[in-house]
């Protein structure tokens, strides 16, 4: 009996303990606010998991540390947002890029995850983005020196192109003007295409199309509605060339100098709004296909990939090649159930 009598009060002194261990831990918390850049309008997948992100650490730091989250390109586009965060005592904290520009930063394992046509499906990815590989990729912007970490994954659904004119096969592209960004994957496609690829930034990407600058771009499909690129590029072919993978990251300056409870916390919430993205994005983009309709825009499904993909093998040849086995990898979540 007293055996049993000293286990309960163990028992209920580990959970004092406990209690009282998690009510220090948030009164430990500084109050800290983090800005965070967004490209993106708040209604995209991506402004949305950037506000689940958001909450979810308010809510687990009771408050005490603040996301200054600002959507829409407020605080500048994706290349002048990375090089204030490339340098020392930066305004900007948190991040979210896409695969594709974290590429264009000699991240050379990130590169593999916008290489065309290597997700099969939105599952696919998901077994990647909760494997230990995504892990490996996540960390490769402090490996390469940049001064900056990965914290968690999403995606904003299969990135397809979009045109002034009506495109219905790969041959349709010969001879057009394509936005183009500086990365190898999309210089390639282009190529492959046999396309001609033009500069031009996010910022002025509707203007571009609007004056003929260029006939096509490409973009997730949530991004072509809350944008407005189909009232002056009305179609869109869905190819799904790549998926549309985005990592949100973080200075090290800023993570260094958080507390390890700070840092559990931005993990933690880092997991909880990809999990959310997850849940969101292929309803999202469901909804998205009818208001496009409704609108007025064409989408053209793709009944055989096959065209393309050959299209786009030397790229893919070439841009595996970065890291072979780590490709293999990501390609093989294809297979897990």
């Amino acid at each position: 009996m007293l055996r049993k009598h000293l286990l309960l009060s163990a028992s209920f002194l580990s959970i004092i303990s406990l209690i009282s261990c998690n009510e220090k831990n948030a009164k430990d918390i500084k109050e800290i606010t983090l800005v965070m850049a967004e490209v993106n309008p708040d209604d995209t997948i991506a402004g949305q998991m950037d506000h689940a992100f958001k909450e979810k650490v308010e809510e687990l730091s009771g408050g005490k540390i603040k996301i200054d989250l600002h959507c829409s390109g407020i605080l500048g586009d994706v290349d002048s947002v990375m090089e204030l965060m490339l340098k020392p005592n930066s305004t900007i904290q948190i991040h979210r890029m896409s695969a594709v520009n974290m590429a264009m930063y000699n991240c050379k394992k990130t590169s593999l995850l916008s290489v065309p046509f290597t997700f099969s499906s939105r599952n696919h990815f998901w077994k990647f983005a909760d494997s230990e590989t995504a892990a490996k990729i996540l960390n490769e912007p402090l490996e390469a020196g940049l001064g900056l970490r990965g914290l968690f994954f999403g995606e904003e659904g299969f990135r397809h192109f979009f045109s002034t004119k009506k495109i219905t096969k790969v041959e349709d592209f010969k001879g057009l003007n394509v936005r183009g960004t500086n990365d190898k994957a999309m210089q390639g496609m282009i190529a492959g295409l046999q396309a001609n690829s033009v500069a031009v930034n996010y910022a002025d990407l509707y203007p571009a199309l609007q004056t003929g600058l260029i006939d096509a771009a490409e973009q997730p499909i949530a991004n072509y509605l809350a944008n407005y690129f189909y009232s002056v590029a009305p179609y869109m072919i869905l190819d799904g060339h790549t998926l549309g993978v985005m990592e949100t990251i973080i200075t090290e300056e800023c993570w260094s100098s958080l507390s390890k409870e700070q840092q559990r916390i931005l993990i933690e919430a880092g997991k909880y709004a990809s999990e959310y993205c997850r849940k969101i994005s292929q309803t999202k983009e469901d909804k998205v296909k009818k208001e496009l309709l409704a609108a007025g825009a064409t989408l053209t499904s793709v009944t055989d990939i096959e065209p393309w993909q050959k299209a786009c093998e030397k790229v893919i040849k070439e841009g595996s090649a970065q890291d072979f086995d780590l490709y293999r990898e990501i390609l093989n979540y294809a297979k897990h159930k």
